[in-house]
């Protein structure tokens, strides 16, 4: 969702469901109706994750507001909306699987709805993701400051994309990792000025290493949040959650008060310079 890419047919060699129809329409609404009886609720975690981190860069640096935020899969901006505005997730879930108008009037309304609740120390947002039409809504929504449809596990970003990233503080996703990898980290590394904060929800049926080990070769220390999984979304079917369970024994993983739930869980990564980490551990970072 915003969190996850636009789905391509990979989705279905992990045992997911298909939600391929939901990530590329002209509004969310057909994403939030979809997803509300599955209880949806990661970008509800990363909303509270991203506004500490962010908190946190503007305390370190106060010399460039504002910061720059780069949401990857960020799908309708949904990151988007939670960070810079005065919203909930419940509060998206009402406004999207109520009535409301269609096309264009639709998304007018959305952008004046928005405007009417954005947040005094808004930062600048780009999103990337595969799904163009998802992309143009969080802008013209005015959700993304900036937005690049643009799959960077097949391309290098194009020249726009890599002049709108030079100046990227942090990097957000909260379920895109699996079905990108480290070669999108790579293309983003390669178009910054400097190595920015990487804070990362992924599911604990995929391993980040690839991602944790590129990153660290960049001088970033990742953290993994001890002790605390989120949760991402309930199981579709018994497919998916038998196909998560055999993941997760593949990697060892126990699911005892954890996927036993229900639910798909997510581990919580933030990659940092070191001076960084030793300033303010990820456990002080994320209090609740």
């Amino acid at each position: 969702m915003a969190t996850e890419a636009h789905r391509s047919p990979t989705s279905s060699d992990w045992g997911k469901a298909d939600f391929e129809a939901i990530y590329n329409c002209p509004d969310p609404r057909r994403y939030f109706t979809t997803l509300q009886p599955l209880d949806y609720q990661i970008p509800h975690h990363g909303q509270a994750v991203f506004r500490a981190a962010v908190d946190a860069l503007h305390r370190h640096r106060t010399d460039r507001p504002p910061l720059r935020v780069v949401d990857l899969c960020c799908s309708y901006g949904i990151n988007a909306a939670l960070l810079n505005h005065r919203l909930a997730l419940t509060d998206l879930y009402d406004r999207y699987t109520g009535p409301g108008a269609d096309g264009g009037e639709r998304t007018a309304a959305d952008r004046a709805y928005f405007a009417a609740r954005r947040r005094a120390d808004a930062v600048h947002i780009t999103g990337i993701d595969a799904a163009d039409r998802a992309v143009r809504y969080g802008r013209e929504a005015g959700l993304l400051d900036a937005g690049f449809a643009e799959n960077l596990e097949t391309a290098e970003p194009t020249p726009a994309l890599r002049a709108a990233l030079a100046g990227t503080d942090l990097i957000t996703v909260t379920g895109g990792v699996g079905y990108i990898t480290a070669r999108t980290f790579g293309h983003l590394l390669d178009s910054v000025t400097a190595p920015p904060w990487v804070a990362a929800f992924v599911l604990r049926t995929v391993s980040y290493r690839p991602v944790s080990d590129l990153l660290a070769d960049a001088g970033l220390v990742t953290e993994k949040l001890p002790a605390r999984t989120f949760r991402q979304r309930r199981f579709a079917d018994d497919g998916e959650r038998q196909a998560a369970f055999t993941a997760l024994a593949g990697h060892a993983l126990p699911t005892a008060g954890k996927e036993d739930d229900g639910f798909y869980h997510a581990d919580l990564y933030l990659s940092r310079p070191a001076a960084d980490v030793a300033d303010l551990p990820l456990e002080k970072l994320v209090t609740d």
